[in-house]
Order: structure tokens, then C-alpha cells, then sequence
């Protein structure tokens, strides 16, 4: 994988690191403090659906005094961010989270909350531009004024913007990973395919073989050909009918999807994406924005867009852009740990030094 910087001075390439394994994360957690969780009902006046009592769940890492930093992913993540002392099951972004790691508990407090709709009592049109009211309403009710850093992948990526813009006076800085200002027609596309699955399924009363098949279509928009070209083999001949390489991984990656998601969330959340819409120059806050060159569901032309379109306030830090190149898509976020972590720490560098 290669690093591009449009920056003047581009960020040092680390070796990759090893993938984690339930030693490695047992350790992990053992040595991060842990973590606080918590509810607040509160009443949100919706862009599309008006004014709702809905509930805001959230879990911090790292000690209240230390520079917030929130952290969001994509819609199958939620507020669980990494293993630690007090919740040893593995966070969705562990990599980057955690003692040791790029974003530290040591050095953060540490902000991971639920997407509203992620539990399925939510049967609403939601805007990306909801979730950002959510956390503003979050923030007042735990009586946190300004964070220092939002760091967003995919449609978390896509909420970071719209707190940017519409919170700015809250907000230090953006790290907008994987994520842009609209949805772009051909990622939308890809959407609607899959929540028509969801509905073919409810038509035949097994709604949650609709949501695996948009699930499977979905792994397929996440990641590329060139993936799956040196991951798998040819197809074979199985009790008479051919089943090609790659349909065990997509039926594992189904199956663990419906165990935690309800049809509902699934379909709200993805509506949700191609809600977005955002004028870029409202965003007047200092923005590192991150594109996958092979990313088909962020084109990189959009992330430039983005860029180009960013407001410059005075006195305010120019955007920056990291274009990076990988086999993983859409999922490099996940998948590009040493990367990732090279990016994070050159922007969250500012956030640390408050504490000191």
C-alpha cells in the first residue's frame, strides 16, 4: 500500500503491522483502562421526521480531563471502539484504539456512541445530519462544550462533516476517513440493489435471508476484484452445482452480520447515506480528509472535490489530503493498520499536546 500526501511534507510509511490475534487483544485490554457506559432520552427534532424521544448510548475510554476525541465508523459499528479492562470483547476498530495504539486512552478521553436507528426502534427517514444533532445533544448531556478531534470513517466519515459544519464552534479538528459530502450516485446504486434484497426476503416471510444476501452484495462494493482475484480459486462442482470460492466468505460474513442487525436498522441506516448532502464550505474547521484509490463506494475525484470545496476560514489550518493505494477498498480503514495509524497520529499529534 502507498501513501500520497498533498501536504508539504508527507508522513512517514511504517511496516505493516501483525494482525490481531485473542492473545494480542486480551493483552491489549488488559493495559487499557476501563471504559464508562451510559444512556440519556432525549428529544430530537428530525430533519425528515419531526420531533422524536430517542435514546443516546454511548461508552467513553481515558480519563475526562484528556482531549476528547470521538470516534465513529461505519454503520455496523457502534459505540464499543476497542477492548479494555472493563469490556474485553473486541471493539470494531481495535487497531487504532487502545493502549498503545494511535488514539490512546492514556493520552484521550475516548467517545464511541451508537448511530440512532442501530437498534431498529427507530422506523424513520434519519439524516447523517441527525446523527450529528444526536451528538451534539450527547455532548450537552455529559456536559462536554468542545471535543478536540472527530475522527470518522465511511458514514462516520460522512456524520464528522455534518458536526463540522453544523457544530463547528464544538469541533478542533476532522478526520474524515473514507467518507464525502454526498453519496455518490454510483455507491447509491449499489444501496438500493441491497435494500431490494431485504424487501424480496420480507415478501417471502424470511426477511433476515433478504438481509444476508444485502449483506453479501454489500462485502462486494467494500472490497475490490484485485482482492478477491489473489484471495480465491476457481469454482467447483458441489452435489452437482457449482459453487465458486468466494461464497463460504461472503456466507460467513452474512451470518455474522444478521446475528447483531435487524432488517430495520439495516434498511434506516443505509437510506441514511444517501441522505447525505453537504455544502463543503460550511466546514470551517482544520480537516484531514483520507481517499482509497480504489475505493468504488468514495471515488477519489469526490474526496479532491471535498477538499477543494472546504471553507478557509482565517487563521484556519488548510485542509490536507492522504490518497492511499489498497487491494482492501472501501474496508482499508479497517484492514490498512500501519497506514492508518500513521495518518492519525500525524493529526492527532495537536490534540495530545493539550494535555501536556
Amino acid at each position: 500500500m502507498s501513501l500520497i500526501d498533498t501536504s508539504p511534507t508527507c508522513s512517514e510509511r511504517h511496516a505493516p503491522l501483525p494482525s490481531a490475534s485473542p492473545v494480542a487483544t486480551e493483552a491489549v485490554a488488559a493495559r487499557t483502562p476501563g471504559a464508562t457506559r451510559g444512556e440519556f432520552t432525549v428529544k430530537l427534532d428530525l430533519r425528515h421526521a419531526g420531533p422524536r424521544t430517542v435514546t443516546l448510548r454511548y461508552e467513553i475510554l481515558g480519563a475526562a480531563h484528556l482531549p476528547v476525541v470521538v470516534v465513529a465508523g461505519g454503520i455496523s459499528a457502534d459505540r464499543h471502539v476497542s477492548c479494555n479492562s472493563n469490556h474485553a470483547e473486541p471493539g470494531w476498530w481495535d487497531a487504532q484504539v487502545g493502549a498503545g495504539r494511535a488514539i490512546d486512552p492514556a493520552r484521550h478521553c475516548v467517545l464511541g456512541f451508537d448511530w440512532l436507528g442501530a437498534d431498529g426502534c427507530l422506523d424513520v427517514a434519519i439524516d447523517p445530519a441527525d446523527q450529528a444533532d444526536a451528538l451534539a445533544a450527547l455532548l450537552d448531556a455529559l456536559d462536554l462544550a468542545r471535543i478536540e478531534a472527530f475522527v470518522g470513517c465511511s458514514y462516520g466519515a460522512m456524520v464528522g462533516l455534518q458536526f463540522a459544519a453544523r457544530h463547528g464552534g464544538r469541533l478542533g479538528q476532522l478526520v474524515s476517513i473514507s467518507g464525502s459530502h454526498r453519496a455518490h450516485p454510483y455507491a447509491s446504486a449499489w444501496r438500493a440493489l441491497q435494500r431490494r434484497a431485504v424487501a424480496l426476503g420480507a415478501l417471502q416471510c424470511d426477511e433476515t435471508h433478504g438481509l444476508e444476501l444485502a449483506r453479501q452484495l454489500a462485502i462486494l462494493s467494500y472490497r475490490t476484484p484485485a482482492e478477491f482475484a489473489a484471495r480465491f480459486g476457481a469454482a467447483e462442482v458441489r452435489n452437482g452445482r457449482v459453487r465458486v470460492a468466494a461464497e463460504d466468505y461472503l456466507d460467513h460474513c452474512a451470518g455474522k452480520y444478521v446475528a447483531k442487525t435487524s432488517p430495520t436498522a439495516f434498511l434506516r441506516l443505509s437510506e441514511s447515506i444517501d441522505l447525505q448532502t453537504l455544502d463543503p464550505a460550511q466546514v470551517q474547521v482544520p480537516v484531514t480528509v483520507v481517499a482509497v484509490e480504489e475505493d468504488r463506494l468514495i471515488p477519489v475525484a469526490d474526496a479532491y472535490d471535498l477538499v477543494e470545496r472546504l471553507g478557509r476560514a482565517p487563521g484556519v489550518q488548510e485542509p490536507r489530503l492522504r490518497v492511499l493505494r489498497s487491494p482492501y477498498g472501501h474496508d482499508a480503514f479497517l484492514k490498512e493498520e500501519a497506514d492508518i495509524a500513521a495518518v492519525l497520529n500525524d493529526a492527532l499529534a495537536g490534540a495530545a499536546a493539550v494535555a501536556a
